[in-house]
């Protein structure tokens, strides 16, 4: 007999971190083709931090519980699903409900993560290791040799592109704030402060002939100078717009903008590509596919991290029911690497 709880973190609707509320209930029991995982780990997002504000551009109406991603263990499998997959810890990228202890998810969605690989190291390389996987090696294609620049270089997506691109062969220029650049260097990134007026000229002075690969997770005007950057044959690969966090007004527009620029630019004969990047691309359209392909890209950057090729980042762990208190520390720019909630 389960005698354990259902605990969740909801939000219910535009609040400061301390609006979020703990509520209880039972566990869910898996349908046909789903699994029960008991959370282990869970990760505070861009995206959380965005959607209480109520600026992520498809979430869903409040209130809901948020969680982009977690790993867990399978507590019990619904019918049609391999009963051996009880008991296995796995990874799933959900974009929503995975700050809760246990979580209903199709069987499908589930990654197997590899062992000695634990909960919390697992968690801050799913979606941030996806996106980066899929926009390195699907997007821009970047081969050894190639020059790229990573904005934010030290950023919950950003770190995991600088290894998995030096991983490759690449050199590396990333931008972030003085106080990363000793950090930078000392993994081979050479660093130029975002701060420090005309970035696009220093990094012009490091890569004279324009760089392989852009990848931009800020959006707004700097976009144009991310895209003057590249070599021909270059690519940019915009991944958000988190210029606007604190904007009121339209969510939508920002993004309409940039699919707009990134449209033209692709539009004009100039042999460089734009992509706006989205890790849900395709799955509306075609769900089997873009299955396989996370589950492929996921199982490459989990075996990135057994080679020592990508670090997990575990900025600080915190119960789940100090979820407000998790949220305020990932949004206070001041912990490198993920923060991750546990049960």
């Amino acid at each position: 007999m389960n005698t354990e709880g259902l605990v969740e973190v909801v939000l219910p609707g535009k609040v400061e971190p301390e609006g979020l509320q703990i509520r209880l209930g039972a566990v869910p029991t898996a349908g046909p083709g789903q699994v029960v995982i008991r959370m282990e780990a869970s990760g505070v997002s861009f995206a959380e931090q965005q959607m209480r504000r109520g600026r992520y551009y498809d979430q869903p109406p409040f209130p809901f519980v948020p969680g982009y991603d977690l790993v867990g263990t399978v507590l019990a499998t619904g019918e049609g699903v391999d009963p051996g997959l009880a008991g296995t810890r796995v990874a799933a990228l959900l974009k929503v409900g995975g700050w809760a202890s246990h979580v209903l998810v199709d069987a499908a969605d589930v990654v197997p993560v590899p062992a000695g690989i634990g909960a919390a190291e697992a968690e801050t390389l799913v979606v941030n290791g996806i996106t980066a996987w899929q926009m390195l090696h699907r997007k821009a294609r970047v081969r050894a040799g190639d020059t790229v620049v990573v904005h934010g270089a030290n950023g919950g997506v950003g770190s995991v592109l600088v290894q998995l691109a030096q991983a490759a062969g690449a050199r590396v220029i990333g931008t972030a704030s003085e106080r990363h650049h000793d950090a930078l260097r000392e993994r081979g990134v050479a660093p130029v402060d975002y701060r420090a007026g005309d970035v696009a000229a220093r990094i012009r002075e490091l890569a004279p002939r324009g760089v392989a690969a852009v990848f931009d997770h800020v959006g707004g005007r700097g976009i144009v100078d991310s895209w003057r950057l590249l070599a021909p044959g270059g690519t940019l690969v915009s991944y958000g717009s988190a210029s606007t966090r604190d904007d009121e007004g339209s969510k939508q527009w920002p993004v309409l903008k940039l699919l707009g620029r990134v449209w033209m630019w692709n539009a004009l004969p100039n042999r460089r590509r734009a992509y706006f990047f989205n890790v849900w691309a395709g799955r509306a359209l075609a769900k089997n596919r873009f299955r396989a392909r996370l589950r492929t890209d996921l199982t490459q950057v989990f075996a990135a991290l057994q080679r020592g090729e990508v670090s997990a980042q575990i900025a600080a762990q915190l119960p789940l029911t100090r979820a407000a208190d998790a949220m305020r520390l990932a949004e206070s720019g001041t912990v490198a690497g993920k923060v991750v909630l546990n049960p």
